[in-house]
């Protein structure tokens, strides 16, 4: 570098890259330095170099004590040993200021002699302190994950039930008949701890109430009136708590109810087709679901907009990971043992890093936004503005309602309703009749009567209770 170059340099200022050092004879503060910069993105300490940026320099017996200096602090005074480079620049007057320049470490995380973490803050320097940050270098470097958290639920709280159909499903296996089995096989799945405590991921995935063991980890619904967030004022709300299949339902119902119908040139009595392919919303839950950040103690939020649809998941993109790298399906897995079991069937899956490229495929009108500052990670998917009902076939909620009460009855009373019941149910069989309701733009009383004369006739049962089952098409 020549002097010209240095000068310009210094003149920009301390900042994440930058450090400036008029002198150092404190070897630990040196290696708190080095190990923050290795910790981050890499960076250059200006040795001989005030604060407000003037070149004072060495003479050449501070520049052997240092260059020794140095040498000792990378090798011996951080973990693990760091190779870093200098470079001596000469000033008018003979003496010389060195620049030491310390790279991304490729071991991460270093500590200090005394086993501190070190990280850059702005300019400045701090210490890892808590156990949660302590957490995120781990995760952040793949040495630890979320999902691998011990829990204090025992193997009592597993749903026995659910996770007896996976093992069949899955791996055409019996349930074990004894607690040592169960117990030996959880750890054996990455589900348990050596202790025999349910993990992170034992618990979202198979434990019967997980709400009941972290509480944080629910998804939260709203449908707002107009494109803005109310206080008070809503038009649907409802909060999905159980594993992770039973909330990923919950919240694609909650979606779909909310939607716009199009005819789109089918008859009248043909059910609609949704604004937005269901196959989006699909994908971006999923997503939030399983790469979300279970570090921060926060719900995943869903909020439906006249204009839009955000999901809101906790958690930046970890890592370098940008929102151009997801677009062209660059992904990196923060919670591994959840995706190897979704990949098994637990919720909707179709290959790794593809889920985002698929939902823009199919809807190229959404957004992400990866806010760093806040520590959440959006995807907004917007949607058409109405168009008019005469045009398009659509269902038009207020503007329809007469149209709608006048013909309930002989469309209730139809052959073609019970089919298009029917048909809804095969494609979503945890609907309630409410959901049923809002899909058909009819009232939940005449959507029960009707579920009512199909179970008569034998081609719908119900499997399990009304809250948690699903509806079996015959």
């Amino acid at each position: 570098m020549t002097l010209r170059e240095l000068k310009a340099q210094t003149s920009l200022g301390e900042d994440s890259r930058r450090q400036f050092k008029q002198d150092v004879t404190n070897p630990d503060a040196l290696a708190a330095e080095m190990a923050a910069f290795s910790n981050s993105e890499g960076g250059i300490i200006f040795l001989g170099v005030t604060d407000d940026g003037q070149l004072l320099g060495f003479t050449p017996e501070d520049i052997r004590r240092l260059n020794q200096l140095i040498g000792n602090v990378a090798a011996q005074h951080i973990r693990s040993p760091l190779t870093v480079q200098t470079e001596n620049v000469k000033l008018p007057g003979g003496k010389v200021v060195i620049m030491l320049t310390v790279p991304k470490g490729l071991d991460k995380p270093y500590f200090d002699k005394n086993g501190v973490i070190w990280l850059k803050s702005g300019a400045d320097k701090r210490r890892v302190n808590s156990k949660e940050e302590l957490r995120r270098v781990f995760q952040s470097v793949d040495q630890f994950h979320a999902d691998e958290l011990p829990t204090k639920a025992g193997i009592e709280k597993l749903d026995k039930w659910r996770f007896r159909d996976f093992l069949q499903e899955a791996y055409v296996q019996e349930f074990p008949q004894s607690a040592a089995d169960l117990t030996r096989l959880l750890q054996n799945m990455d589900l348990a701890t050596d202790d025999g405590h349910l993990n992170l991921a034992g618990v979202l995935l198979f434990a019967e109430r997980p709400e009941w063991i972290k509480p944080q980890f629910i998804l939260k619904a709203i449908r707002y009136p107009g494109n803005t967030i109310h206080a008070t004022n809503y038009v649907d709300t409802e909060d999905f708590s159980g594993p992770l299949r039973k909330i990923f339902d919950g919240a694609m119902a909650f979606v779909m109810r909310n939607l716009r119908k199009v005819q789109a040139g089918r008859g009248v009595n043909a059910p609609g087709t949704s604004e937005i392919p269901p196959s989006v919303f699909e994908e971006l839950l999923v997503n939030a679901l399983v790469h979300r950040d279970y570090l921060v103690s926060a719900s995943i939020r869903l909020f439906i907009f006249d204009d839009r649809i955000e999901i809101i998941s906790p958690g930046h993109l970890p890592n370098n990971l940008t929102v151009d790298h997801i677009r062209l399906g660059i992904s990196n897995i923060r919670n591994p043992i959840l995706v190897s079991y979704v990949a098994k069937g637990i919720l909707p899956y179709r290959g790794l890093g593809s889920g985002i490229k698929r939902a823009l495929e199919d809807w190229p009108e959404i957004s992400f936004t990866d806010d760093r500052d806040t520590c959440q990670f959006t995807a907004a998917v917007h949607r058409k503005a109405a168009i008019d009902s005469e045009e398009n076939g659509e269902v038009r909620g207020e503007n329809e309602k007469g149209l709608q009460k006048s013909s309930e009855k002989s469309l209730l009373s139809s052959e073609k309703s019970s089919e298009k019941i029917l048909q809804i149910l095969k494609q979503s069989p945890e609907l309630a009749a409410k959901n049923l309701a809002g899909i058909l733009g009819i009232s939940p009383r005449a959507v029960e009567k009707q579920i009512a004369k199909l179970r008569d006739e034998g081609l719908l049962r119900r499997v399990g209770p009304a809250k948690g089952g699903h509806w079996e098409v015959n």
